[in-house]
């Protein structure tokens, strides 16, 4: 009887005007509302370079692409290595690695996934036309052959730390972009496709981005629908977007936690806090003159007070960074403790370097907007360095202007930036001579040759234990030689929206499940 009573009902309801006003808006509310609840709302400071986890290295980038792409491997919440792409892998030998692919995975246009897109990957990593900053990983491969359609074996030249952890890079498809002559300019790092669980039509430079969940990903469709990353380049209007409950996961900074947030926002936003796997650093241009004096180095790092750094900026929620490795990581130096300020002791090495506050060392530092917190570490650094009579000019840039003119052409006397690690350590891409190159991130023109052999040493060395020991001789060595004045790792503060179940905090992050997560 319900049917026809549902019948009677509706045709009742449209030959009456105001109840069938009522109900028309009645059921456009429930449609907003089941969308709003099938919606991830999250928000982005600047825009993706490039959508090609091969070739992209700024973090709006890789915020992006991890919706879109998948790797062989990746880390589960522990931070163990676990199965992607791959459906096995086993080492025949300390330097020959199979790795079985799963079959029926399908790219977001239908094509199955197969070893050729593995290959293709691989090649053009290796392909000296597309500058990137991962093909220092992948020096020890000597080869990767297709075995079969879903086979692929990986031969290294000697036993190597990262065999695994190389194929955690996204993996592209051979079919899109098999004639593409030149992989840098092409309309793909626009218009991406991917395996992964959401996918992207395209985006543009200073807009929102949406993505959508791939329906028919390999792991099963993602329970929230929609992806909308709002772009919001000042983080004051990101938590005034937190405020009104318009974003469902946004960060916030130490002030806003401990000042400008009200019980209400505590009752709809849970607080997840915990260390960064960030740092902050000063660095110096090495192949300038200026810093090629050590003295000059010491003096301007005693000269920092970094805890009135992380005070002033994070009210404390925050410690003071030692060195290249994070705390906690295998390859940490306990042994290398936090530099203390000692103005003294500053203008004594700057006055056996010439400087003086009749003669004061002068010097110029860039840094990106996108993030205030970094401009105001500046001023604190430039205010602390007067107190030893240097002068210290600041300027401040958007960072693609900043990449292109500034520290990709080396064209600058010291840098303010940060660092997100990995975490299997790897002083190479940093800290190796031969990195100094373009493309790499060895940018302060930093050479050490027993800091070199130490990492090829360190390359080879799959024993974990025998591994920290040579990491941590190379930590010390670093922190010693002064390229970088490390400065602080602040904390990590995420306000997440308690309508949204399953989330698991852990030590790679809140984003580890995503797949599963409901929001009501």
């Amino acid at each position: 009887m319900a049917p026809f009573f549902m019948f009677f009902l509706l045709k009742y309801i449209m030959k009456n005007k105001t109840l069938k006003i009522l109900f028309f808006n009645l059921n456009i509310f429930l449609y907003l509302s089941y969308l709003q609840a099938n919606t991830l709302n999250l928000s982005i400071s600047s825009s993706p370079s490039r959508l090609n986890p091969i070739l992209s290295s700024d973090s709006a980038s890789s915020e992006i692409e991890q919706w879109i792409f998948n790797s062989l491997l990746t880390y589960d919440k522990d931070g163990n290595i676990k199965l992607d792409l791959a459906k096995s892998y086993k080492f025949k030998t300390k330097t020959k690695l199979n790795i079985k692919l799963k079959q029926n995975v399908l790219w977001h246009d239908g094509v199955e996934f197969t070893a050729d897109d593995v290959i293709f990957t691989y090649e053009q990593i290796k392909n000296k036309k597309n500058v990137n900053s991962i093909l220092s990983n992948y020096d020890k491969v000597k080869e990767v052959n297709k075995i079969d359609k879903y086979t692929i074996e990986i031969i290294y030249t000697e036993p190597y730390f990262k065999a695994l952890e190389i194929w955690m890079v996204g993996i592209i498809p051979y079919h899109i972009l098999k004639n593409e002559k030149n992989l840098m300019t092409s309309s793909f790092n626009k218009h991406p496709i991917g395996t992964g669980a959401y996918t992207l039509k395209s985006f543009k430079a200073g807009q929102d981005i949406k993505l959508y969940a791939f329906k028919d990903y390999f792991d099963g469709k993602a329970k929230i629908n929609e992806i909308h990353y709002k772009y919001l380049p000042d983080p004051v209007t990101t938590f005034l977007m937190l405020k009104q409950n318009k974003l469902d996961i946004a960060s916030l900074m130490p002030l806003q936690v401990d000042r400008q947030i009200n019980e209400e926002f505590r009752n709809n936003y849970k607080i997840i806090e915990r260390p960064s796997s960030s740092y902050a650093y000063l660095a110096f241009n090495l192949n300038n003159k200026k810093f090629q004096n050590i003295k000059i180095r010491q003096a301007l790092s005693l000269a920092i007070n970094r805890q009135e750094l992380i005070d002033i900026l994070f009210f404390g929620h925050g410690k003071i960074c030692t060195g290249p490795f994070l705390p906690k990581s295998f390859a940490f130096n306990d042994k290398v403790k936090p530099i203390k300020q000692n103005i003294k002791k500053a203008k004594q090495l700057l006055k056996e370097a010439g400087y003086d506050q009749n003669n004061p060392f002068t010097f110029e530092i860039h840094t990106n907007t996108g993030g205030s917190t970094r401009i105001y570490a500046a001023q604190i650094l430039q205010h602390q360095l007067e107190k030893v009579s240097v002068k210290m000019k600041i300027k401040v840039m958007q960072w693609q202007a900043f990449l292109n003119t500034i520290v990709h052409p080396r064209n600058f006397e010291s840098l303010l930036l940060a660092w997100s690690l990995p975490l299997m350590p790897d002083a190479r891409p940093l800290w190796h001579s031969q990195s100094n190159k373009l493309g790499a991130f060895n940018f302060t023109g930093y050479k050490n040759k027993q800091v070199d052999k130490l990492i090829e040493k360190a390359s080879s060395t799959i024993n974990k234990t025998k591994l920290a020991k040579i990491n941590k001789q190379i930590f010390k060595i670093i922190t010693d030689d002064l390229a970088y004045l490390f400065l602080y790792i602040p904390n990590s503060i995420l306000a997440v929206n308690k309508n949204i179940k399953n989330i698991q905090p852990s030590l790679t992050g809140i984003m580890h499940n995503q797949k599963e997560w409901i929001k009501e």
